[in-house]
């Protein structure tokens, strides 16, 4: 049962997570103009924070380093959201498969939706994009299908599970507008 502080924290964030290519920035910042929240991509403000790109981070100090920056920057903007602006939220793709960042997010009490499409459509939708080589797990088809398989489980933790698949963004931000909705009566 929610309490009464989860339900407010309810109202005022979405943490959209998945793989790569599932459209967590591109949806979440539809998401966002449509309900007239601020949008915020955990990368970015983590790129923002260390003054270089997460490719950069990765390469230089590993991947480690880079989920300890992420959980940092997750933990700060979960505190920030509880006298902020309604907020969306993107995950990098392996935010949620982090377990302290899953439970520092059913701490908080918000809604996270995970957003989902077939391997297959998530590699063509990153390989067909100008920024695809600023992907640091995006490296090779066989890698990519593996790890998307392997951090699945992870992400039907998530409260609600979007189909992302042949779908616009506008589509996509429909039906979570119609689970916000839902959730909010």
């Amino acid at each position: 049962m929610l309490t009464s502080r989860n339900a407010a924290h309810r109202r005022k964030a979405v943490f959209l997570v998945g793989y790569m290519g599932a459209g967590k920035t591109s949806v979440g910042q539809a998401l966002a103009h449509r309900l007239g929240w601020r949008f915020v991509d955990l990368d970015r403000q983590i790129e923002a924070r260390e003054r270089r790109t997460v490719a950069d981070i990765f390469r230089d100090s590993g991947e480690a380093a880079f989920r300890q920056l992420e959980t940092r920057a997750l933990q700060a903007l979960l505190k920030a959201l509880s006298d902020g602006d309604p907020t969306v939220v993107a995950l990098g793709g392996g935010a949620f498969a982090q377990p302290a960042n899953v439970a520092m997010l059913q701490s908080a009490g918000v809604r996270v939706i995970f957003l989902d499409a077939p391997a297959e459509e998530l590699w063509q939708r990153c390989t067909n994009t100008k920024a695809a080589n600023e992907r640091p797990l995006l490296r090779e088809k066989l890698e990519f299908t593996r790890l998307c398989e392997e951090r699945r489980p992870h992400y039907l933790k998530a409260g609600f599970h979007l189909q992302t698949a042949g779908k616009t963004p506008g589509e996509v931000v429909r039906e979570i507008e119609f689970i916000l909705g839902e959730q909010s009566s």
